[in-house]
């Protein structure tokens, strides 16, 4: 009988691991956000107890393959197991593992909305009101919000729209280069949690109160030329161009990779998209991977 020697296995790099990491506020989406890991080639462990994080991120990069690019989403079930989230993250950095923490949060009213429709309660509140239960979640989940690398606020993003925002972020292969998000809203709507950078255009004359442009939006021509048109808004424009070009460099080397940078007038209808769609559109053109979204468009 011809005896078979067992080949050896192979050794494996933490560093040639792609970890992500999602957690955040049940009924923010994590769900979504799993299904789009899933449509962008990762391996994904739903429900994991946060115990067994670092077992499970070996395993990956022993297996290689597909494995190499892997997702464990949590939630507050995995308390029963362990409450130490924060304590799970660093450990994996410990270990060389440099996994990518994405966060999803939402208003409080929006996640009663949520829980309502559907008829649950929330796993935490017990015999207490749904937001009893959000409230101990928040404070559960304080330290690793600010551990995360990017913070998705999903209140005012249809399931789509939290897609399509996840497949830009991860689906590309060469993850270490920094993705910039150009994203307008309104202030009468409040600011985005997870700007970086704040910018505000309501120095600008309002298209809404030329009765032509009304209608209209700043995806609309005659709306862009009547807000580009305007005095300082051409050193507007630039000035921030330049500021982002001038720090993507810092960013990256300090491990950042996802930069979101938020312009915002009245309503998020005119002034605020007529800038997002020219300070995006100069980004690529200077070479940087970004994108321009629309927070409030339509709300009105």
């Amino acid at each position: 009988m011809e005896a078979y020697a067992e080949a050896p296995a192979e050794p494996y790099d933490e560093a040639e691991t792609s970890l992500v990491v999602v957690t955040g506020l049940s009924g923010g989406g994590r769900s979504t956000v799993a299904r789009a890991l899933e449509n962008v080639g990762y391996y994904v462990v739903d429900n994991l107890p946060q115990a067994l994080m670092l077992d499970m991120a070996e395993l990956a990069s022993k297996a290689g393959g597909a494995a190499r690019r892997t997702a464990m989403v949590l939630d507050v079930r995995s308390r029963a197991f362990s409450t130490d989230l924060a304590g799970a993250i660093r450990e994996l950095k410990e270990r060389a593992f440099s996994p990518r923490v994405v966060f999803v949060d939402a208003d409080d009213e929006v996640l009663i909305r949520r829980f309502e429709s559907v008829r649950r309660s929330h796993p935490l509140q017990g015999d207490g009101r749904l937001a009893d239960g959000i409230a101990v979640e928040r404070d559960l989940l304080e330290e690793a919000r600010d551990q995360a690398d990017v913070i998705i606020d999903t209140s005012h993003l249809n399931v789509n729209q939290l897609r399509r925002r996840i497949e830009e972020l991860f689906g590309e292969e060469d993850a270490r280069r920094l993705r910039v998000t150009v994203l307008s809203f309104g202030f009468k709507y409040g600011l985005p949690p997870d700007a970086d950078f704040v910018l505000d255009a309501r120095f600008l004359p309002n298209p809404f109160w030329v009765p032509d442009l009304r209608e209209q939006t700043g995806r609309d021509e005659p709306v862009s030329e009547y807000v580009l048109g305007q005095e300082g808004a051409e050193a507007f424009v630039s000035a921030y161009a330049d500021l982002v070009n001038a720090t993507t460099a810092g960013f990256e080397r300090e491990g950042k990779r996802y930069l979101t940078v938020a312009v915002g007038c009245t309503g998020g209808k005119h002034r605020s998209v007529a800038i997002t769609e020219e300070l995006a559109s100069r980004l690529r053109r200077s070479g940087l991977a970004a994108n321009a979204q629309h927070r409030d468009l339509g709300r009105e």
